[in-house]
C-alpha cells in the first residue's frame, strides 16, 4: 500500500499506534512455565507476536505442533527454520492435558511447516484435534495450517478430525512471494482454500494478509477478491513488524484509519468476519469470530424459520 495512495508517514522508528502496553507482571512467567513443563510451544512466543501478554492474560494460546523449526525459511517470519525432529507422539495429549487445565473453550492450532514428512503433518493435526476432543469435548478447534504442497488428501485428513474452523495464511501479496521467499506458491495457497471448502461445505474458512512489505492498494484488493472467490469465509489484516535485521525490512507502517478502510472493503466483498488493525494477526481473537458467525447464523435461521411460517 502505497504512502502516496494514502498519506502514509515514513517512520524511522515505530510510530507512536504501535506502542503495546507491557503485561502485567507474571502473566507471560505463568503460561510460559507450564508450555515448558509439557513440552509444548506456542506460536506466541516462537514468532514474537506482539499480542503475547493480551493473549495470555485473556486464557488464549495459539500452539505450535510438530516441534519449533521449519522446513522453509521464510523473510518475513521468526520462527527458526533448520532440520526438524521428529514428531512428538506424546505431544496430543500434553497439549489436550493444557487445554483442560486451562479451561479453553476455543483452541487455535498450527504448525511449523513440515516439508520433510510425507502428509506434511496432516496426521500429527488430526491427532492432536481428536485428543482435545477426547478430553474437552465442549472445545471448539481452530487449525492454521501449512500448505501440505497442495496435497488434497492432507487437508481431508486434518478437515476429518472435526474441525470448527480451517485456516491458511497467504501471507502477502503474489508479486512479493519471490522476495519473502520460503518456497510459498499463492496459487497453491488459494487451492488449499478452496479444497477445504469443497471437501467440507460447511466449514469455515480463513486466511490473513500481511500489510507493510511494500504492496499495492490493487494488489491487496486483488487478494481480497481471489480470497472470495475460493468462498474463504474470514479474513484477517495486520501490519508487518520485522523480527530482526535478518529479516524482510518494514516498507511502511500503515495508519489504522486505512486498516479500517480495509476492513470495509473486505466486507463488502462479503467475508463474514473481518478483523483489520496494526496488531491483529490470524489468531487474534479467534474465539471472537467464531462466536460472531455463530450470533449471524443463528439470526438467520430464524429469520428464514420466520419467513416460512408467515
Amino acid at each position: 500500500m502505497s504512502a502516496q495512495r494514502f498519506g502514509g508517514k515514513q517512520f524511522g522508528g515505530k510510530p507512536p499506534w504501535l506502542t503495546r502496553k507491557a503485561p502485567e507482571p507474571g502473566v507471560l512467567e505463568q503460561w510460559q512455565k507450564l508450555f515448558q513443563g509439557l513440552s509444548l510451544h506456542t506460536v506466541c512466543e516462537e514468532a514474537s507476536c506482539p499480542n503475547a501478554g493480551e493473549c495470555f492474560a485473556r486464557r488464549t494460546a495459539t500452539f505450535l505442533l510438530l516441534g519449533d523449526t521449519c522446513t522453509r525459511n521464510c523473510r518475513f517470519c521468526n520462527v527458526r527454520a533448520g532440520r526438524p525432529l521428529p514428531p512428538d507422539t506424546a505431544e496430543p495429549e500434553n497439549l489436550a492435558g493444557a487445554v483442560k487445565k486451562l479451561g479453553l473453550k476455543h483452541v487455535v492450532l498450527t504448525s511449523v511447516t513440515r516439508d520433510d514428512l510425507d502428509d506434511g503433518g496432516a496426521a500429527h493435526f488430526a491427532a492432536c484435534v481428536a485428543a482435545i476432543h477426547r478430553f474437552c469435548p465442549g472445545t471448539s478447534v481452530e487449525v492454521l495450517v501449512p500448505d501440505f504442497k497442495g496435497d488434497r488428501e492432507a487437508v481431508w485428513t486434518v478437515l476429518g478430525a472435526g474441525v470448527a474452523v480451517f485456516a491458511h495464511n497467504v501471507e502477502t501479496v503474489p508479486a512479493l512471494y519471490g522476495r519473502t521467499g520460503g518456497g510459498a506458491d499463492y496459487r497453491r495457497s488459494l487451492a488449499v482454500l478452496e479444497a477445504a471448502k469443497t471437501l467440507d461445505p460447511g466449514i469455515l474458512t480463513k486466511s490473513s494478509l500481511m500489510l507493510g512489505l511494500g504492496e499495492t492498494a490493487q494488489e491487496v484488493r486483488q487478494v481480497l477478491q481471489d480470497l472470495r472467490a475460493a468462498c474463504c469465509d474470514v479474513v484477517t489484516l495486520g501490519q508487518y513488524l520485522r523480527p530482526s535485521p535478518e529479516h524482510a525490512p518494514v516498507s511502511e507502517y500503515i495508519e489504522p484509519s486505512v486498516f479500517q478502510r480495509w476492513e470495509e472493503e473486505a466486507r463488502a466483498l462479503g467475508f463474514a468476519f473481518v478483523a483489520s488493525g496494526p496488531f491483529v494477526r490470524s489468531s487474534y481473537r479467534a474465539e471472537e469470530a467464531v462466536d460472531a458467525l455463530k450470533i449471524a447464523a443463528g439470526n438467520d435461521a430464524r429469520r428464514q424459520k420466520s419467513a416460512s411460517q408467515g
